[in-house]
């Protein structure tokens, strides 16, 4: 608790105070001053150490759900040594699946990535062009496309059927963050726990050029084919760190503002596990 978190705590002991000089002849209204000081000092005590804005997270999704309180300071800066491993040769278009191959690796869960890209949902819609229209498959149902190469039509898959998949090798530890924000994502950095996230291929805000509308048979939805997905390990005041499948570089980093851009344009998707 820093000391700014102490002057706030102090006001309601001072309002106490006050009120007992004012009160002190009154039974009733000095039991009406405690409850109020009372009320104000709880108050003040739960948004100081349990506000995000004071650096600490509380009820971290994978602790909440069994019911657990757990506090976690956020780090200034953060630099993991998860695993890394390549997409390439084998999957051009694979990614998402390699990157929560990192993931599950770094929680201690041996997966291959051939085998969950064999396992990962796929939605086999064909693309079809029609009255100038592209008809495709929806990459919030499963994998869109051929995953093996690029000689045929493809994209990607997003976090819901990555979240199912991992649930499969992480049997309740799964923690979608998706729609969080970025400072969300520090928090299980600062636990020593990677994050697996939808972003772009440049690893910044992309402009509109850069995307295109499907028709899907759960309606039409806007795509880029810049889609990317990595694992992050870190972050500093200026960048953020991350294991790249496509290079196969560790602790790839990239300017965290753009990065954060990138990542909000593509849906705020991300996913890690819980210490449980």
């Amino acid at each position: 608790m820093d000391g700014t978190a102490l002057y706030y705590m102090m006001i309601p002991l001072l309002l106490l105070v006050l009120l007992f000089l004012y009160y002190k002849r009154d039974s009733l209204g000095y039991t009406i001053a405690v409850l109020v000081s009372g009320a104000t000092f709880i108050f003040v005590l739960f948004n100081t150490v349990y506000s995000p804005k004071n650096n600490h997270a509380v009820a971290f999704q994978g602790a909440a759900r069994n019911g657990d309180l757990e506090i976690i300071p956020i780090k200034d800066q953060v630099l993991l040594d998860a695993p890394v491993i390549k997409q390439l040769p084998e999957l051009p278009r694979g990614c998402e699946v390699t990157a929560l191959a990192m993931l599950l690796e770094s929680a201690g869960v041996h997966a291959d990535k051939m085998k969950l890209a064999k396992e990962v949902k796929k939605d086999p819609t064909p693309r079809i062009v029609k009255n100038g229209k592209v008809h495709f498959g929806n990459p919030h149902e499963g994998f869109v496309g051929n995953m093996y190469t690029f000689s045929e039509p493809g994209l990607g898959v997003y976090h819901e059927p990555i979240m199912e998949l991992g649930e499969k090798y992480l049997p309740g530890q799964m923690v979608n963050l998706t729609g969080e924000s970025f400072e969300e994502l520090k928090i299980p950095l600062s636990s020593g726990r990677p994050v697996w996230v939808i972003i772009n291929a440049e690893y910044r805000e992309l402009d509109d050029s850069y995307f295109e509308t499907w028709e899907t048979t759960s309606g039409p939805i806007k795509v880029t084919m810049k889609e990317h997905s990595v694992l992050i390990t870190g972050y500093d005041g200026q960048y953020v760190y991350f294991n790249d499948p496509l290079t196969g570089k560790k602790n790839k980093k990239a300017p965290i503002q753009d990065f954060e851009k990138s990542w909000v344009q593509m849906g705020s998707q991300a996913l890690t596990y819980s210490g449980d």
